[in-house]
């Protein structure tokens, strides 16, 4: 097939409108209308540039009669180009008889899960350890901090079935570069699970939160039917080494497992494993992160902002942005995990400590907007070694529950007041969406100073970019604090620790990912380094 880009339409345009399109760009390389045979959307996005002529942009895949005769036509031509082959071929199959146990993934995050998949479809029976609980039981519990001020340490936003992922917007799109094309792998995979087939050409697709719990019940089902096993409410509280490799895991009921290969898919909140393995000797490292608040707005606001006269077409749908600002003092603050039509949420693990982050429903169709308002920080900003990130996020979530009223609802203060450095007494006509509630105070002291005065200069320049940004109202919630995973458990480029055979750190927790799909694309990555693994050391050991 041939590849087509960059084919611009109007919002409004028909069915027929886009294959007169096809075919009118087919004729300039020579194909006559006789020629076409059939085509199909690849990708679809919009262009918003100019807000008074938003045009939707197409990637088309098209096939033609005597294709050969075209390639030659169309060499050298802007826009056009082969198709890629975006099939997936598994790497390898088990071994039939392998005296060899069983891998082993800890957590079932995106990471954990698309690697226990493949695994499993590549014949492997991996056994999945979550240490929370199946995801629709982690989902009452979950609502007991948001309804009830109740946290469970380990069933809550970031532990258990699904990962953190699961409460979150559920986007599946990703800077990193995948030129196997193992992202096309987890969208197929995704909605084969049940997630709407639009996640396949839009070219910002998300799922929603709802639709996440029911996906991750039917790729659980697929592991099971394919000799998986899946153990929940299981800590693994120790890692046996001997002579640099893995032998074995010690479990929180007392268990002991042997295995030669780990899939370590922790996530980025799983402080104590960290601990153990740095206890143990593994090497990591400290890596940078960011440091800062949600922020709320009307959507309406902006949708109008972005979109113009064209805010509440439904092909648009809810309004984003992606927007930076470099400060004066050096730091640079962004937007991260914005949310369009959705609600800031309490993702606490930890008692005694406030973090947020953000959710929406596949709809979009809540009253507010929330994003992260971050600014990086290096591991300059917290000497000590590998673990002195844990220790700096946990002292300024620990800070906002103080703020907030030692009762789990976050300190939250309006842009107005902010800016002009002034304590919120009361709340405007932006109402926070965050539960248990949100406290009015003074957030200048949630956080480092620097990062303070960066969000401080940082808002008026967002309100260039989008206007109505910096409105008074506005709310500002504290405290994000785990946009990504404070370190890197180091691996080698067969995916495994660098000093650790047979332990292969992945995904967003070991410093791999960011995100949903570039974690799974991850857990992919790694579950081929295992599989490969297995077989190589099982035709030695026969």
């Amino acid at each position: 097939m041939l590849r087509l880009s960059e084919l611009k339409l109007p919002l409004d345009h028909t069915e027929s409108d886009l294959e007169a399109a096809v075919r009118a760009r087919l004729a300039e390389i020579g194909v006559k209308g006789d020629g076409l045979v059939g085509f199909k959307v690849f990708r679809r996005a919009h262009d918003a540039r100019k807000r008074s002529d938003i045009k939707l942009t197409y990637i088309i895949d098209i096939e033609v009669k005597d294709e050969a005769a075209v390639r030659k036509r169309m060499a050298g031509e802007p826009n056009w180009s082969v198709t890629p082959d975006m099939a997936y071929r598994f790497v390898a199959s088990a071994p039939r008889h392998a005296d060899t146990p069983r891998p082993v993934v800890i957590g079932m995050g995106p990471c954990g899960l698309l690697a226990g998949l493949l695994l499993a479809q590549m014949g492997f029976r991996p056994l999945i350890l979550e240490r929370g609980k199946e995801v629709r039981e982690r989902t009452k519990d979950t609502f007991g901090l948001w309804r009830k001020s109740v946290l469970n340490p380990e069933s809550n936003v970031q532990f258990g079935e699904g990962g953190a992922g699961t409460f979150s917007d559920g986007k599946l799109y990703s800077q990193i570069k995948d030129p196997k094309h193992y992202g096309r792998k987890v969208l197929e995979e995704f909605v084969k699970a049940g997630a709407p087939e639009d996640i396949l050409f839009k070219a910002r697709p998300h799922i929603g939160t709802f639709r996440l719990v029911s996906m991750v019940e039917k790729i659980r089902a697929e592991i099971f039917a394919l000799g998986g096993e899946i153990r929940f409410q299981t800590r693994v509280d120790d890692i046996d080494i001997d002579g640099g490799r893995v032998r074995g895991l010690k479990l929180s009921n007392g268990d002991y497992l042997p295995t030669e290969h780990v899939v370590l898919a922790v996530g980025h909140s799983a402080r104590d494993t960290f601990q153990m393995l740095h206890d143990r000797g593994v090497f990591m490292e400290a890596k940078p992160f960011s440091l800062g608040f949600r922020i709320e707005h009307p959507q309406g606001m902006i949708n109008r902002s972005r979109f113009g006269k064209f805010a509440g077409n439904k092909l648009l749908g809810a309004a984003d942005y992606k927007i930076v600002h470099h400060c004066s003092n050096g730091r640079s603050v962004y937007s991260f995990c914005m949310c369009p039509g959705g609600t800031v949420v309490a993702a606490a693990s930890e008692p005694g400590r406030v973090v947020t982050n953000g959710m929406s429903q596949y709809k979009r169709a809540e009253r507010n907007a929330n994003a992260g308002i971050v600014v990086g920080i290096t591991p300059d900003d917290y000497p000590g070694g590998p673990l002195a990130g844990i220790a700096f996020q946990r002292h300024w979530e620990e800070r906002a529950f103080e703020l907030g009223g030692r009762n789990y609802c976050a300190p939250g203060q309006l842009v107005g007041d902010f800016l002009a450095r002034r304590p919120s007494t009361a709340l405007g006509s932006v109402e926070p969406s965050y539960k248990p509630g949100v406290t009015p105070t003074d957030l200048s002291t949630a956080l480092p100073d620097y990062v303070i005065e960066a969000i401080r200069e940082a808002l008026p320049a967002f309100e260039r970019q989008v206007p109505g940004f910096a409105m008074d109202d506005a709310v500002l919630t504290g405290v994000e604090t785990r946009t990504s995973s404070p370190l890197r458990i180091r691996r080698n480029d067969r995916y495994q620790s660098i000093n650790v055979a047979g332990l292969y750190p992945a995904g967003e927790g070991a410093g791999y990912a960011g995100g949903i799909y570039s974690a799974a694309i991850d857990g992919i990555e790694v579950a081929e380094a295992v599989a490969l693994s297995i077989v190589e050391r099982a035709g030695k050991a026969a």
